[in-house]
């Protein structure tokens, strides 16, 4: 089963042409159909299998490559690349374009013969761009239609953001008015307290020079009284000293034997 085909649609202008030329492109694997018209005349180029292998071959490619290249440059018209609609005779038209591949220009050419049937290959190309457009209308509304879902679901998200906001504004300003009372009420208690403490410290002052004076004082007459004991002492060791030293002891006078 031979794969879906691809399709695209080029309003190509043509340098030194007045009017622009329409190519709708139907691209397979390995070979692709095209059908160009100006709007009057119209032509076909069915490029085959053989041909295109035949082609990739001279340019070393892939066909795959090949018919990627082919469908980049007439898919989309490429800034640089220089196209071309010559006459080839007999109503035949050569279509080429140019690009460039590792620093040199290279040109592919490919001949279009005249279609039996212009009006009927003009309208297939005009019937593809309507629906072509058509679907892109679709698109656009859905688009559109999903972008305002997602504009009134970031209104609500905003909403209930600047709700959420404010809610936590109160609620901080709530906590915080509570726990400012918290903490007055905790600085009249500590300074009540300081107030206390310095007040017991001040009554407590005075009684303790009392008792300081009065250490003082016992303190001073134990000294004079252990000096009066002292002196005393010495008195009494003085005087029977002298005692001593006078009295003089009684005891027989040995004499010397002849």
């Amino acid at each position: 089963m031979e794969p879906t085909p691809r399709h695209s649609c080029l309003k190509l202008q043509i340098p030194n042409q007045s009017e622009p030329i329409f190519i709708k492109a139907t691209w397979f694997p390995s070979h692709f159909h095209l059908s160009i018209t100006d709007g009057l005349h119209a032509w076909l180029c069915n490029a085959s299998e053989d041909e295109v292998r035949e082609r990739a071959a001279q340019w070393d490619q892939p066909v795959s490559d090949y018919i990627a290249l082919a469908e980049r440059f007439l898919g989309f018209q490429q800034p640089g690349s220089v196209y071309g609609f010559s006459d080839a005779g007999d109503g035949h038209r050569r279509l080429s374009w140019t690009f460039e591949k590792e620093g040199t220009k290279l040109e592919w050419r490919w001949k279009c013969g005249l279609s039996p049937d212009s009006r009927s290959t003009t309208a297939g190309v005009l019937d593809f761009l309507m629906n072509a457009n058509i679907r892109l209308s679709e698109e656009v509304v859905i688009k559109t239609q999903s972008f305002e879902r997602l504009k009134v679901e970031a209104e609500k998200c905003l909403a209930q953001s600047e709700k959420f906001n404010n809610e936590k504004a109160e609620f901080e300003s709530a906590i915080y008015a509570k726990f400012l009372g918290v903490l007055n009420s905790k600085k009249a208690k500590l300074r009540e307290l300081r107030d206390q403490i310095s007040k017991e410290e001040t009554t407590g002052k005075l009684p303790q020079e009392e008792d300081e004076s009065t250490d003082k004082t016992l303190s001073f007459d134990d000294e004079s009284d252990n000096e009066a004991i002292e002196e005393e002492s010495s008195k009494n060791l003085t005087g029977t000293s002298k005692h001593v030293s006078t009295s003089r002891p009684r005891g027989r006078k040995r004499v010397a034997p002849r």
